[in-house]
């Protein structure tokens, strides 16, 4: 019988219990069922991920419908629409649907049930991702590392709003080292054959937490590696009778990190995971953004395959995962995985979910579309990342202004204040006259807080070198495609910083390592020995990037706010936007002497 929500969620804190869920009716046999003597059945498990927040196919950044360059379409409303014809075309009690993780983080939606109208407060509202997923009938999701973001209150909060649990093997009280969150759920598919199926869910998410939200977690919870999480839980769920294991995982399959030697840990161990565990028959995949219909990986021990998938962002796509069984030697086992995903842009939006949180989405329109002040100047992040343009030049003043604030009149007040920012989104922009909050909101998508940290002359020439490898080698003379000129190896926009308070020119014709020149600060050459304080997010910071040296420098301030709030009120206070006072050229990019732009 299946568990009574609040009971398991009760129960689930304290031991990290799954959860078993139990099948309906039985399937068609003509439909799962095989002809002849051998027994066989057939199911699906869809799979999103990342969703960030996304609910309704909207922008509200931009306030109208989402589109790209591949014109996609986003949000749970589209996600609904295709799980309700897989689900009609294969049979409702034939799948499952499962989620990868980051679901609370990411549009004005979320934010503003998260900080505006809080889900914590008394007798606060329902998270509207709890709304959609428990309406649209989620059977389990991995937490992903943005479910941190807005603390563990709100977290835990969100949890209790939902029907379905929240999967974390490898999320641990930091005081008992036992799961913080249930570890697996376990499902019962009826078959037409008298046997059920037993599909366990583990969920796991990303070590990195540890570092990004050091604040929220620190103390409170530890987040192991998922290779040694997944080899202690898939045996057990093994033995617990599960025919098939699947692995809901907050992780990209890259083998990759991004906070280097901070963490013993791998930031991107999806596929590793699938090598290096026997038991496991699939792996949803999450956290990087990517898309992978399908990628198999040989299992090391046992020589059999695992397949992974990734669904697109933000409700684009949608993972389907087909298992054929077979029944042989009194068990269910599995003969066949195969995946696909289905664009969420062939679809409309379900009807039912968007009736659900219109008041929700309406509120939100007009809460972002306030006017908080008025600008003399177009600005516009098209450019940013190959120009010192003054829109990212407005969030480093908005930083360093802060940041001096809060030291005046200590010990630190007379060091010189940089700032770094990053071009987050290449269509965010400032308009000519009224300002409005989902304007100043765009320059900065993310939940990250300000600090400062203690930096030498030596320090900064090294970050902002590492900074550098952005850019792709191009030699003097060569023709420069703006489209081919940056995210060498992968590095997205988020990790190229640029800093205000010194100048520099990036000479791209050069190696990685060794592409800053004419680095001085006040006109003359950087001091190495130096000492400056650094404006900078707490992602960075935390070690988000590996960026050298300032994880480990000296943490002189720290604000609890969001920049995204900082810039907000800044704009609020000043009335007027005038790139005149702030904006200068700091940085450019340059080959042997000679400017790219």
């Amino acid at each position: 019988m299946p568990l009574n929500r609040r009971t398991f969620l009760g129960r689930s804190a304290a031991a990290g219990a799954g959860v078993a869920v139990a099948g309906g009716a039985a399937a068609p046999a003509a439909a799962h069922g095989g002809g002849g003597r051998e027994k066989r059945y057939s199911f699906t498990v869809m799979g999103t991920t990342d969703l960030h927040g996304n609910v309704f196919n909207w922008d509200y950044f931009t306030d109208r419908e989402f589109d790209d360059k591949a014109h996609n379409d986003v949000g749970l409303a589209k996600i609904s629409t295709l799980v309700e014809q897989v689900r009609k075309e294969k049979g409702r009690r034939n799948t499952l649907l499962i989620d990868a993780g980051d679901t609370i983080q990411g549009t004005q939606l979320s934010y503003y049930y998260a900080k505006v109208d809080p889900i914590t407060a008394r007798r606060g509202p329902v998270h509207p991702m709890a709304q959609a997923m428990n309406a649209i009938g989620y059977d389990a999701a991995a937490l992903g590392n943005h479910e941190f973001n807005y603390g563990i209150p709100v977290l835990r909060r969100f949890q209790e709003q939902c029907d379905f649990p929240l999967l974390g093997a490898n999320a641990l009280d930091a005081r008992t080292l036992r799961p913080a969150f249930p570890p697996y759920s376990m499902h019962r598919l009826r078959t037409p054959h008298g046997r059920d199926v037993r599909v366990a869910v583990l969920g796991l998410t990303n070590p990195g937490i540890a570092i990004w939200d050091k604040a929220n977690v620190s103390g409170r919870m530890v987040f192991p590696g998922l290779e040694e999480q997944a080899a202690k839980w898939v045996p057990r769920l093994r033995s617990m009778g599960a025919d098939v294991v699947i692995v809901s995982a907050h992780s990209g399959s890259s083998g990759t990190s991004s906070y280097g030697d901070q963490l013993p840990y791998i930031e991107n161990a999806a596929a590793l995971v699938a090598e290096q565990v026997p038991g496991i028959d699939a792996v949803l995949v999450g956290h990087a953004h990517t898309e992978i219909a399908e990628y198999t990986v040989v299992n090391e021990e046992t020589g059999r395959p695992v397949v992974l998938s990734e669904p697109l962002k933000w409700g684009q796509r949608l993972t389907l995962f087909d298992f054929d069984l077979v029944w042989e030697r009194g068990r269910w086992s599995v003969a066949r995985v195969g995946a696909k995903v289905l664009n969420s842009n062939t679809v409309p939006e379900d009807q039912r979910i968007t009736r659900l949180l219109g008041d929700e989405h309406e509120k939100v329109v007009a809460y972002v579309n306030q006017v908080i002040g008025t600008s003399t100047a177009v600005m516009a992040t098209a450019d940013a990342p190959w120009k010192d343009e003054p829109i990212i030049d407005l969030i480093n003043h908005v930083q360093a202004e802060t940041v001096k604030a809060a030291l005046a009149g200590g010990q630190w007040a007379a060091l010189p204040v940089l700032s770094q920012a990053s071009c987050f989104s290449r269509t965010a922009a400032i308009p000519a006259g009224q300002v409005t909050i989902r304007d100043a909101a765009g320059l900065y998508p993310f939940e990250n807080t300000l600090e400062a940290r203690l930096m030498t002359g030596a320090q900064l020439k090294d970050y902002l070198e590492y900074s550098a490898r952005y850019y792709v080698q191009t030699p003097a003379g060569a023709p420069v495609d703006t489209a081919k000129l940056t995210n060498a190896d992968g590095i997205p926009d988020y990790n190229y910083d640029a800093v205000a308070g010194l100048t520099y020119e990036i000479d791209i014709s050069k190696p990685a390592g060794s592409r800053i020149v004419n680095l001085a600060f006040g006109g003359e050459a950087l001091d190495p020995a130096a000492e400056f304080v650094l404006a900078v997010n707490n992602y960075r910071a935390s070690g988000g990037g590996a960026f050298p040296h300032v994880a480990g420098a000296r943490q002189l301030w720290s604000n609890s706010d969001e920049i995204r709030n900082t810039i907000i009120q800044w704009v609020q206070a000043k009335g007027t936007v005038d790139p005149a006072a702030f904006a200068s050229v700091g940085w450019k990019l340059t080959r042997d002497g000679v400017p790219v732009f």
